[in-house]
């Protein structure tokens, strides 16, 4: 097994609790522009939590949530910001290595396939990919929704360099969560996925931005077929704290509540059973803040 490795977690409810402002669309996008000194204390405190990636705060830079005019304008600057601030939160820590994932979110909306424009997704992804360059180590396609979205990134970061993640949102209604065949969002079975994802060249499958309960599935069937395949392929999950059902909720409508029951002892509890199900890389998504982090962090590697 590969040694574990632990992820940073939501990065938007921990801007809101160090005091950034945060409205809809633009979301995380806005502490770039108007507090980039808490969006670099949110790195510090992940990495302080145990975190052995920090992911960089370019999820909402993109059209969908800045419009394409500030996108056109802007983007390419805040994008850079976004690496920047990354990289200096990891590199200040000099007893162990700390490394930079360079977020590349679905660029037409988050849980919404139906909106995935194969013609114009390179035009936006080419300017996150080469103005993110020179500070990550690693790319992470996060909260893909469609294997067409992953095949999409692995498309943009082929010349970089760079090895690739690719994590895919998961769907999570009553029917997944009681059990049924673990699929992503676009209703593409987690097994196809996971077989593209072997040929796909990527160093890693992950699967984020979900209830924690649909998430040990998803890595049993996956480490299934990896074995089946004799892949190497590293499995990852970080989930999100969301209350209710998000299939029909678009990503820029407003702030998802967030579950009262997902403590950091709860879902440390998840963490560990997905590390027994085969995930070697593990944090959080949305919700799950530093003390989950450090809690998870006590649970795995204690």
């Amino acid at each position: 097994m590969s040694k574990l490795s632990i992820l940073d977690g939501g990065m938007s409810r921990e801007l809101l609790r160090l005091g950034a402002e945060l409205k809809q669309p633009e979301w995380s996008a806005l502490a770039l522009i108007n507090s980039p000194d808490i969006v670099r204390k949110v790195h510090e405190e992940f990495i302080a939590a145990g975190s052995d990636v920090v992911t960089t705060n370019s999820y909402a830079l993109v059209p969908f949530h800045i419009g394409e005019e500030r996108f056109q304008k802007n983007g390419a600057s805040l994008i850079r910001l976004s690496g920047q601030l990354a990289r200096e939160a990891a590199d200040a820590v000099s007893n162990r290595e700390i490394l930079v994932a360079g977020s590349l979110p679905p660029i037409f909306g988050s849980y919404e396939p139906q909106n995935f424009d194969p013609s114009r997704v390179q035009t936006y992804l080419k300017v996150l990919v080469e103005n993110l360059a020179p500070y990550v180590d690693v790319w992470l396609g996060e909260t893909l929704s469609l294997i067409a979205e992953g095949e999409a990134v692995r498309t943009a970061v082929a010349a970089t360099g760079k090895p690739f993640w690719i994590s895919f949102t998961l769907a999570d209604d009553e029917a997944q969560v009681k059990g049924s065949e673990p699929k992503l969002r676009s209703g593409e079975r987690v097994e196809d996925a996971a077989i593209w994802a072997v040929s796909s060249g990527a160093k890693a499958l992950l699967f984020n931005c979900s209830k924690p309960e649909v998430m040990q599935a998803a890595v049993e069937t996956a480490a299934r077929v990896f074995k089946d395949k004799g892949s190497a392929l590293e499995i990852g999950v970080y989930a999100n704290a969301f209350e209710g059902e998000q299939g029909d909720s678009a990503a820029n409508e407003g702030l998802h509540d967030t579950r009262e029951d997902m403590t950091s002892d709860t879902y440390s509890r998840f963490a560990c059973s997905w590390a027994e199900a085969g995930a070697t890389m593990i944090g959080g998504c949305c919700g799950i803040g530093a003390e989950h982090i450090h809690r998870l962090t006590r649970a795995l590697l204690r």
